[in-house]
């Protein structure tokens, strides 16, 4: 007698990846039912009050080019689902000392304009990679393999190999070319001396190109619920407040697909995986974490350059030195007192996000796995060296330590919002090592979190991959 399920598959997790892959396999005419510990959708990508009434901050995720760019996003067309992408004038500006920022903007030639001496050398760069973008976002983000688009990707991948600070002395002059690759490669969460480091600062730069780095009107949950829309339309069902300790606490399923971290899975699926595969899974590498901060403030951010009220993103840390130097500190386990710091303001250009005049900012930087060292006096000098009478703006605010990331989210391990490193021995292999990434030694147990390729970043494509693998494999 065939043996009889209630679902054919169920998520643990609501997060973009885990209702993209709930979308896809919904679309496919399965009975899906995705379990959420959180009373809310969204994983990352949520929004609430968390400094004063009528300021909406983003709880993690802020700025989404990636979220634009996603390739399953694009197919989906979540703007017929009450997502609204905001675009400002600029994606990044990046500050230095006594001298005017870089601009990253849609335009090469206005970006190559601020780059002094290496407009032409960056114009040679880019144009080819942004001509061939869609190609290189394609392969970027889909299951690993042989490329669909081979010569574009060999092109792409000589340069991508190189560890960012080699490719950055190599490729430019100028300090400030450097500096607005170093600021787009930092990304990564990973030392500059590492191989493809360069991989990341290309695509960020190469989406900046592609459109001007989108926020969501209303926040970032407004991408939950658009994905969330969609799934439901196709008859998903979603229970919160659900948190799942063992496997055989939910409903019987053909398959049981995990928006988690690796922990996650080992301790969940404890009986279900061998313990070969699941000493692997906690052996992964986690990488660095981050401390953040949410601001309230009465007016806008001050900048020495103006020019970076353009910008939804600001990459604060001066030179390409400076930058290589505040990353390696954090990667062996040191906090920079001049870090890094990724800050974003998207009420100048969403005014959703608080009340009118007055202004919304979110800010972290990166610190060692698991720091319980309070870094908001170190952010704010950072802002304050490109933005004077910052701290004389502030209304109120509210930070999240490593300890309250992992709190918030379980998924964030040691307060590590990315799913864990990048570095070459898991660009590719994370969380473990096989064929495909997606599977366990378990034919009805898959992975489809940012532990998976491509990683990090709000594009639903590890739960699309991960769904892809699953329908393959026992559905189709």
């Amino acid at each position: 007698m065939a043996e009889k399920y209630e679902y054919d598959a169920i998520i643990i997790g609501a997060g973009p990846n885990g209702i993209s892959a709930g979308i896809y396999l919904a679309e496919k005419g399965l009975k899906v039912l995705i379990v959420e510990a959180s009373n809310k959708p969204g994983g990352g990508t949520r929004t609430d009050e968390l400094t004063l009434p009528g300021f909406h901050h983003d709880v993690c995720s802020a700025v989404h080019p990636t979220g634009y760019l996603s390739p399953y996003f694009k197919k989906l067309k979540l703007e017929d689902y009450g997502l609204e992408w905001i675009f400002p004038e600029a994606s990044v500006a990046h500050p230095l000392d006594n001298e005017p920022a870089v601009i990253l903007s849609k335009s090469i030639q206005e970006t190559a304009d601020n780059l002094n001496g290496d407009a032409n050398r960056y114009i040679k760069l880019i144009t080819p990679l942004v001509e061939n973008a869609e190609q290189i976002f394609e392969d970027s983000f889909n299951r690993p393999g042989i490329p669909k688009n081979l010569l574009t990707m060999l092109n792409f991948g000589t340069k991508a190999i190189f560890p960012a600070k080699t490719f950055a002395n190599k490729t430019f002059k100028s300090h400030r070319a450097k500096a607005l690759f170093a600021g787009c490669a930092a990304h990564s969460t990973l030392p500059f001396d590492k191989f493809f480091t360069t991989a990341l600062g290309l695509i960020f730069l190469i989406s900046g190109h592609k459109a001007n780095w989108p926020v969501a009107k209303g926040g970032s949950k407004s991408i939950a619920n658009a994905l969330l829309n969609y799934y439901k339309q196709n008859g998903g069902e979603i229970i919160y407040e659900t948190k799942v300790e063992n496997l055989k606490d939910l409903p019987k399923a053909k398959s049981y697909l995990f928006d988690t971290d690796p922990l996650q899975l080992s301790k969940i699926a404890d009986k279900e995986l061998p313990a070969s595969y699941k000493n692997k899974l906690n052996n992964f590498n986690y990488g660095p974490a981050v401390f953040k901060i949410d601001y309230a403030l009465k007016e806008s951010i001050p900048w020495k350059d103006p020019r970076c009220l353009k910008a939804s993103t600001a990459h604060l840390g001066g030179t390409l030195d400076e930058i290589a130097f505040a990353e390696k500190q954090v990667w062996k386990g040191e906090h920079s007192e001049k870090p890094y710091v990724l800050l974003a303001q998207q009420s100048e250009f969403d005014d959703t996000r608080s009340p009118e005049g007055q202004h919304t900012c979110w800010a972290y930087c990166h610190v060692p796995f698991g720091s319980d060292k309070d870094m908001s006096e170190i952010i704010e000098n950072q802002i304050e060296r490109f933005a004077p009478g910052f701290k004389d703006v502030i209304l109120a605010k509210s930070h999240f330590s490593p300890k309250m990331y992992q709190e918030y989210n379980p998924n964030y391990i040691g307060g590590v919002i990315s799913g864990g490193a990048t570095d070459v021995t898991q660009l590719f292999t994370r969380p473990v090592a096989r064929l495909n990434p997606y599977t366990t030694p378990s034919s009805n147990i898959f992975i489809c979190s940012s532990s998976t390729p491509p990683g990090g970043g709000v594009h639903g494509m590890c739960g699309h991959n991960a769904a892809q693998t699953v329908f393959e494999k026992l559905f189709k």
